[in-house]
């Protein structure tokens, strides 16, 4: 779900110029840079072969270091994207000759993840990667986590407090929303449209990344000296996509251009167009789901761009912990620590390029 996110807000303030250590950018997944970046120690460091799944790391990983056990914990799978998450997870822990991966139940009950995540605590693991179903009510089990003595690798949905983690990995919600606005602005303006009207399919507005998502696009539209016309939040769900683009359908004669957020719900807002009848404008999706880079690359339909939010980070995540475990930094960096925050490009996905990702796509 690029449903998954209360990123930081200081992305907003730092302007959209601004430059920050971007992971897993245009053409590499989350794992690949990390699996290179071994070590600042005396581990070894000699390359293993093995053809990396889709949306993992493509580069060897290193050979059997110090045997550590990664703990993980996210939400349960009922979305395309945190299923993405667990998958990459578990894909790149199995790279490792020296990674045992203890992955817990996967559930949406606040109060079982925190209970699962005190069993982790309890075995003591050696690091624990967690998507919290929600950063703030994790947090406390994030604290206890790194008071035992356990590096915690806080994934895409931030905790209230960085004493709940040792690094943060995750996406760029504003940055997402600036592409879509740029990718829209850009195209109205070569053809040459004045006053468009604009709609906007967003996810849950009671989130941080929500907002930070219609920010970022808000401010790139200004740009252009454009605005959005319609604004309705779904649920990041099929059928809330559904329900609520038939509902702007309705109330909107024309539209330019769309931008929706999450391209699983997507998967109903493309529906409701179809229903509709619609072809007048076109549309920009979010996170960059296999099914929709298929249909942008077809090019038959409305859907001409997405921006991805890559669940290859839970790819890179894993890779962090083991390095966090066994008290390495990443090699290819001049510091002898692993960063503690990291935050991945957004990157947007046309016809032109739609190839070189299409492999890093998750099925909606």
């Amino acid at each position: 779900m690029t449903d998954s996110s209360d990123h930081p807000t200081s992305a907003q303030s730092a302007g959209l110029g601004r430059r920050r250590f971007l992971l897993g950018g245009a053409a590499v997944g989350g794992g690949v840079l990390l699996a290179g970046c071994t070590s600042n120690a005396a581990e070894p460091a000699a390359a293993a072969t093995s053809a990396p799944a889709a949306g993992a790391s493509s580069a060897a990983a290193p050979a059997a270091g110090t045997p550590v056990t990664i703990g993980f914990s996210a939400p349960a799978a009922d979305h395309g994207w945190v299923a993405a998450i667990s998958k990459n997870a578990a894909d790149q822990a199995a790279k490792y000759p020296d990674v045992t991966l203890n992955a817990v139940e996967a559930t949406n009950d606040l109060n079982q993840q925190i209970a699962s995540v005190e069993t982790l605590i309890n075995q003591k693991v050696d690091a624990i990667v967690m998507l919290p179903g929600e950063g703030k009510a994790l947090t406390e089990v994030g604290r206890k986590a790194i008071t035992a003595g356990i590096p915690v690798v806080n994934l895409d949905r931030i905790f209230d407090t960085p004493l709940a983690y040792r690094t943060y990995i995750g996406g760029d919600n504003y940055g997402l929303g600036v592409a879509a606005g740029d990718f829209i602005g850009a195209r109205l303006k070569a053809a040459g449209v004045s006053n468009p009207v604009i709609g906007e399919i967003a996810g849950i507005d009671a989130l941080p990344l929500t907002q930070q998502r219609s920010q970022g696009f808000k401010d790139a539209l200004a740009r252009y000296g454009f605005k959005v016309t319609a604004r309705q939040a779904a649920q990041f769900t099929v059928e809330s996509g559904q329900a609520v683009m038939a509902n702007m359908l309705q109330a909107q004669s024309k539209l330019d251009a769309v931008w929706n957020h999450d391209d699983d719900q997507g998967i109903g807002v493309l529906a409701a167009i179809e229903q509709a009848n619609r072809d007048e404008f076109f549309m920009v999706g979010g996170a960059g789901s296999a099914n929709a880079m298929r249909d942008i690359k077809a090019d038959n339909g409305v859907l001409k761009a997405t921006v991805t939010y890559s669940p290859t980070m839970a790819s890179s995540a894993i890779s962090l912990a083991r390095l966090l475990a066994q008290g390495r930094g990443m090699g290819d960096l001049a510091e002898l620590e692993v960063p503690a925050s990291l935050t991945l490009a957004s990157a947007t996905v046309t016809k032109d390029n739609v190839d070189r990702y299409l492999p890093l796509g998750f099925e909606s």
